[in-house]
């Protein structure tokens, strides 16, 4: 019981932590000492899916649910998750790098979103 509890809190935290890694600029424009972290998380977000690689996050919920006596999943976690409710096919390269350049893109934007909100004042 307490490896599927824990497992699920990883869920949580990978969710959280991908929604930090895209809107993350966001709560950067209310507290600016929270740039340093956002850009690191944008930068591993954007590296994570540029290279195809997994994050560990996933890995440690994997093996947490293999604990609780769970089958546990194959893939990534934005491919069991999220993608699988877009995509049911499965997650391509291609794939990734649009969600890829999507991090990128959308972090861009919401930067010079607050430039130039800063500079009107």
């Amino acid at each position: 019981m307490l490896h599927r509890i824990l497992a699920d809190a990883v869920l949580l935290l990978h969710v959280g932590f991908i929604l930090f890694v895209v809107f993350g600029a966001l709560l950067v424009a209310r507290r600016r000492g929270l740039m340093p972290a956002h850009l690191l998380a944008a930068v591993w977000g954007f590296g994570i899916e540029a290279t195809g690689a997994v994050c560990p996050l996933t890995y440690l919920e994997i093996a947490l649910r293999r604990l609780a006596g769970e089958a546990g999943y194959s893939g990534g976690f934005i491919e069991h998750y999220l993608l699988s409710l877009i995509y049911p096919a499965g997650l391509g390269r291609g794939t990734q790098y649009v969600l890829a350049a999507a991090v990128l893109g959308i972090n861009i934007g919401l930067y010079a979103w607050i430039l130039r909100r800063r500079r009107a004042r």
